[in-house]
Parts: C-alpha cells; structure tokens; sequence
C-alpha cells in the first residue's frame, strides 16, 4: 500500500542546459560549510568529479538529502534537490523514481539515517529500485553532539557512550546486499578512485549503495584519538570488506513494473484527461488563494473545480489540501497558487484571498489572517465569530441561497462563485464548465452556483 504524505521540502529547479558541464557545483555556496577536515568535503568534490564524468543533463539529476550535516550538502549542487525529514530521504527519492524513471536519482545520507531510516533503505534495496544511495559514515551523529549510531565502532567513545560503545555496529553493506540490492561497495574518503566508484554505483541500473567511511574532526577524531589508520584498522578488525561486494545482473523495479503491468495491460490505470484553454484569465503576477473549512464538507472538491477552471483559462496551479487523519471531523484546508508563469513553489506564506465558512478552518488560518493587508481580501461566513483583519471583508450569507442554505457540503463551490466575481480572474464560465466534468455531480454543483448568481 502507498501512503501518501506532504511534507515541507527544499526543492530546487534547475533549467536544461546545451552546453557539457565542467563542474555542477552552485559556486554562490562555496566554500563548504562543512568542518576543517571533515570527510564530507572530500565526498562533496567527489560525487561533483563522478557526475562531470558521466556528463549528465544537471536537468535528469535529482539529489536527494537527509538531515545532520549531510543535509547541508545538498545546496552546493546546480542540479534538482530535494531536502527532507530524517531518515526519510529514501522513500522521497523512491516517490521521484517511480514518478518519472529517466531521472537519475542520487540520495546522500549520513549514518544517523541509516539507523532512523533504516527500514527505508532496506525496502528499497529488497525493491532493487532505481536509486543511488551514498552513505557518508562518520560514525557517529556529527551535527548534533557526537553521539552514538547504528555504525559507532565496539569501544568508541561518544557522548553517549563515553565508556566506549558496547554495540556491534551495523553492518550496512552486508545488510542491503542480502536484502537485494544489487550493487553494494565500501570505502573511505581516502580511495583515491572514490569519483569512479561512485559513477560506477550511479551508472547500475537498480538500486545501488555506497558506504563510505570518514573522519569526523568535531567529534569522533578527538574523542577516539582516531585517524585514517585506525579507521582502516576498524575496518579490518569488524572483517567489514572494502571494494564493489556486489554488483548482479537483476531487474530494476520501475522496469519490472512497467515489464509486468504498463506493457501487459497496455494503459494506465487512470485516464488522463487535459484540460483545454477555453478563456482568458486576467492575472499578471501569482495568487494566493486559501479556502479554510470543515472535514467531510466538500472544500477540497470545490477548490479542484476552482483549479480546474483556472486551468481553462490558461493558468499554471497547484492546490495542497490539509486535514487531519479522521473522517469528516476537523478542518479542511485547501491552498490554490495561480500564476501565468509556471510555478516551483507550492506553498503559501501570506494568501492573497482567503475564505473562511467554518470554525474549524478558523482555527487552522489565523496566523495568516494576522498579517494580511489592505491589499487583501477575506470572504467570511456570517455566522462566524467577528474578526480582526486589514483586509477587505465581504460577509457570505447563505441564509440567501434558497434550498442551498442549508446543504453545507455546496457552501465552497458559492464562496467561490462570490470570489470569482470579486476578483475576476477568470471568467464565472470557466467555474461552470468545471464544475460539470464530473457527470456524477453535476447537476448538484451547478445549482449551487446558481443559488448565489
């Protein structure tokens, strides 16, 4: 089962390029904010060596990150990335993979995802999917203190185990490749072959890992009085291998996917259907739009007609809906962004019309209601509490919709109506056409329409 979850991301574009790359680092980053002498550096500049090599468009590259000092590295490459939640950084890039399998996707974590992810890694490794995945291994988690991880050595000394750890350390290699990935190699920062190998983990078709150990100068180094030879000497004395330890001829999941259901059954199992550009809009810059109301009252319905009539206008949109995991108790938040240029960011800081209809959604906005202006505009159920705004207020009082003053689960589609009309961006025509996609509910959604026209 997939479950889907929205979190707040990073998520740089970059534009196609025509000409090779020489480096795809973002020079306005550099230098790295990393330690002196920290690992990290030395796999940063090596990840970089490893894509000018492969000469990939920074376009088809996605980079994906984690939390701890790892997550800092995402920002020094001109390519897509994505930064997310601890240990999460895995099932992102799996998302990516399977959304569009072209894109080279490239995760960095550090060993504290390893552990806090772990069954992450471990499922898409079982999946053979698609992804890279380069551990930057320092032992312990860096960012926040030097305390132990899943990989801290039997004997190292932390802040956490300032006795020495008593754990065996995970064996990250030997887990994923048992578990079916299908290439797996371990090294350290110090191989001087390091670019190649992770070209090499980034060119295998299924999912590929690449544990590689480090220094870290903050915390383990003067904690363990360590080095580079006591790193290697760690390595042997777990009997943990360096070098490629796996590399099989096995399928890749998006190929064995598209193999078994795309290709056999010949369609997908949703049909697509594009929206023609029947009018025009009249907005010359971005839109913010919130609709706050109440689970189980059709807010996120009406918002997508909404969308989808924007769309008929010639109009870019995103809509992010927000409500709680019961059924039809709680809030219900939709968030729509119009724009005549195509839009990168989905979220909203300040809206520039909100509609507000049940307490629920009150709740849930005010923070955005405090700071609108002037400028603004907020349609307000009338029954609702008086509010305290700069914006323009215009009251919605369904009392005057006939039969619909009561039918709660159409309050959104005549909010929008009085909305569509306040503003104008788009003609009220392009809302009817939407509204009515749906056979199902279109004769409902169109006389709630004409209950406040």
């Amino acid at each position: 089962m997939w479950f889907f979850v929205f979190v707040v991301v990073n998520f740089k574009i970059m534009e196609k390029v025509s000409t090779p790359p020489t480096t795809y680092l973002d020079e306005k980053w550099l230098p790295y904010f990393y330690c002196p002498g920290c690992g990290h550096g030395r796999i940063t500049d090596a990840l970089n060596e490893a894509l000018v090599k492969l000469q990939l468009d920074p376009k088809e590259v996605v980079i994906v990150t984690d939390i701890g000092c790892v997550g800092l590295s995402d920002k020094y490459f001109a390519t897509n990335t994505l930064h997310g939640l601890h240990g999460r950084s895995v099932t992102y890039a799996t998302g990516v993979k399977l959304a569009n399998p072209d894109l080279k996707v490239i995760v960095l974590i550090g060993d504290g995802g390893c552990g806090i992810g772990g069954s992450h890694v471990l499922n898409a490794a079982r999946r053979n999917i698609g992804v890279t995945t380069i551990v930057f291994n320092n032992l312990n988690y860096g960012m926040t203190g030097g305390e132990h991880s899943v990989t801290t050595p039997i004997g190292g000394v932390t802040s956490t185990t300032r006795y020495g750890q008593l754990e065996h350390p995970l064996d990250i290699c030997g887990t994923v490749a048992i578990n079916g990935a299908g290439f797996v190699a371990r090294t350290t920062t110090f191989d001087k072959s390091l670019a190649d190998l992770i070209a090499q983990a980034i060119e295998y078709d299924g999912f590929s890992l690449l544990d590689i150990w480090e220094l870290c100068t903050a915390y383990y180094v003067p904690n363990n009085q360590y080095s580079k030879n006591a790193l290697e000497n760690t390595l042997t004395e777990l009997s943990f291998p360096t070098g490629i330890l796996k590399n099989a001829d096995q399928p890749e999941y998006t190929q064995a996917y598209h193999s078994a259901v795309v290709d056999q059954f010949g369609k997908p199992t949703m049909t697509i259907r594009p929206l023609e550009q029947k009018h025009e809009h009249r907005l010359t810059d971005q839109f913010n739009i919130i609709v706050a109301g109440a689970a189980g009252q059709k807010i996120g319905s009406a918002a997508l007609a909404f969308s989808q009539a924007a769309m008929m206008a010639g109009l870019w949109v995103t809509q992010r809906n927000d409500y709680p995991t019961t059924v039809k108790s709680g809030h219900s938040i939709s968030e729509v962004v119009l724009s005549p240029e195509e839009i990168y960011y989905p979220g909203i800081e300040k809206p520039d019309l909100t509609v507000v209809l049940f307490p629920e959604g009150l709740a849930k906005v005010k923070n955005q209601i405090a700071i609108l202006t002037h400028q603004d505009v907020i349609l307000l159920h009338a029954n609702l509490p008086p509010i305290e705004t700069k914006a323009h207020k215009i009251i919605i009082d369904f009392e005057k919709a006939g039969t619909y003053r009561r039918k709660k689960e159409y309050w959104a589609i005549m909010a929008l109506v009085k909305a569509i009309q306040e503003t104008n961006i788009f003609p009220l025509e392009a809302f009817k056409e939407a509204l009515a996609l749906n056979p199902r509910f279109a004769k409902e959604n169109l006389a709630a329409l004409n209950a406040v026209t």
